[in-house]
């Protein structure tokens, strides 16, 4: 701990205010130049004094969270207690912590009095910006005394560590659980009939169903219509896999595209747990970094959750050849591949072609990508100088290559999601159940 008395600003002030005067004096009458010095020297004794009388710190506390979600506001908490404080000013805590927890890697803490705890606390709120684990390292505390003049100010290291998971709201949100609840399959685990191309059962034909659903043969054993249902498929092998290169790094409404993208994946994860298949991730750069066992129940989806937080941060261009010819060596059937990435050049979009033009032959791709809001505003944006018609132009052209890379996976048979950050995950999870209802996973 380090304690020091320093001036307040009001002791700043009076010094300004004190400096001219002393010119005026020294100038109207020289012989009492004297004055000026003692003035100051009796400031500073003021300082001292009031920072002396200012109390002592009898106890400090911390509180901060062992978790967060990045994305998610999360409150660290400042508790302290004085004996023998004289001065009615508010104490003012600065914290300093890792730059994952907030852009500047520092805050300011003002903390009020609660009569009946004789406490004063206060809350910083902070919204972490990138997954890992983020330290709280110093505190300072700062109090006044009574004159306003002195502040004493002590310095504690602080030993806080919080990690920061993936954002989860969406899983914990009602609207997704009372749609699980409400789906075919729902939380409570039950086979999925109707739908499907596993023969499930035989039942009689009722009008309003579909006729191509009426079983002809056995029709006509019984000499009255009887339809088939069919089960949806279950077992599936659905693996999302990531692109944790430079692109994916870029923010997109205050956090990175990864982060975004991880979200939208554990929410679909969640759904296609409770709809019977198995979920593993797959993360990659410049090589492959994560790749998870298969996970077939939903009480195993916290594996998930750890496996998404470790995906990291990589400031280079991502390996597609190497990623997904160690994913297509790896997967021994067929699978639904949920591919996670970005482009803005046009070199490395065609790498990236070519080897999702290979995963493809042996698996079914879906393509998720966020679309860039920043690329349609300048598009959009009015021509009123010759600097935003040059910005205007350049966005076209990116949104053109663009278009065009994603047309040629289209062409390749890739089904692709571009929407909004906010709008990924739903999509993702309709994608999802029409691609389980037309049973061409398996």
């Amino acid at each position: 701990m380090a304690l020091s008395i320093l001036p307040t600003a009001r002791a700043a002030w009076l010094t300004a205010l004190a400096a001219p005067l002393a010119i005026l004096i020294a100038a109207a009458a020289p012989g009492a130049w004297v004055i000026a010095p003692a003035a100051g020297a009796a400031l500073l004794v003021l300082v001292l004094l009031d920072g002396l009388v200012a109390g002592r710190l009898a106890d400090w506390k911390l509180q901060a969270p062992a978790d967060a979600e990045v994305g998610e506001p999360l409150t660290i908490r400042v508790l302290a207690e004085f004996a023998g404080r004289a001065s009615r000013s508010l104490p003012e805590v600065a914290l300093e912590f890792d730059p994952r927890l907030g852009p500047a890697g520092t805050a300011t803490v003002p903390l009020e009095f609660e009569a009946e705890t004789g406490i004063w606390q206060g809350s910083a709120i902070l919204t972490p910006s990138r997954r890992g684990s983020a330290g709280v390292s110093t505190l300072w505390l700062r109090w006044t005394g009574p004159l306003g003049l002195g502040a004493r100010q002590v310095r504690r290291e602080v030993d806080e560590t919080i990690r920061i998971w993936p954002d989860l709201a969406p899983v914990r949100s009602p609207e997704l659980q009372n749609y699980l609840r409400d789906a075919q399959f729902g939380l409570i685990a039950r086979r999925i009939r109707g739908e499907g191309t596993q023969f499930e059962a035989l039942s009689e034909y009722e009008p309003g169903m579909d006729r191509r659903r009426i079983d002809w043969k056995a029709s006509a054993r019984h000499t009255r219509l009887f339809a088939r249902e069919n089960e949806s498929e279950r077992n599936n092998q659905i693996v999302f896999a990531f692109d944790c290169g430079q692109a994916m790094c870029e923010p997109v409404d205050g956090l990175p595209r990864i982060d975004r993208a991880v979200t939208a994946a554990l929410t679909a994860s969640y759904v296609a747990l409770k709809g019977g298949d198995r979920v593993a991730l797959f993360g990659f750069a410049q090589r492959p970094e994560v790749f998870t066992p298969f996970v077939a129940e939903s009480r195993a989806f916290s594996r998930l959750q750890s496996a998404a937080a470790s995906l990291d941060y990589h400031a280079e261009e991502p390996n597609f050849t190497l990623a997904l010819a160690t994913l297509t060596e790896r997967l021994k059937r067929r699978s639904l591949v949920i591919l996670f990435s970005d482009f803005t050049d046009p070199t490395a979009a065609e790498m990236m072609i070519e080897s999702v033009g290979r995963l493809v032959k042996k698996h079914l791709v879906l393509f998720v990508t966020i679309e860039d809001s920043e690329i349609a505003a300048l598009t959009a944006a009015e021509p009123t100088t010759l600097t935003n018609i040059a910005m205007a132009v350049s966005a076209d052209t990116l949104a053109r290559q663009r278009a065009l890379v994603l047309q040629r996976l289209r062409q390749m048979g890739v089904d692709i999601i571009e929407a909004p950050w906010d709008r990924i995950g739903y999509r993702l999870i309709d994608s999802y159940l029409d691609i389980k209802r037309s049973g061409t996973i398996g």
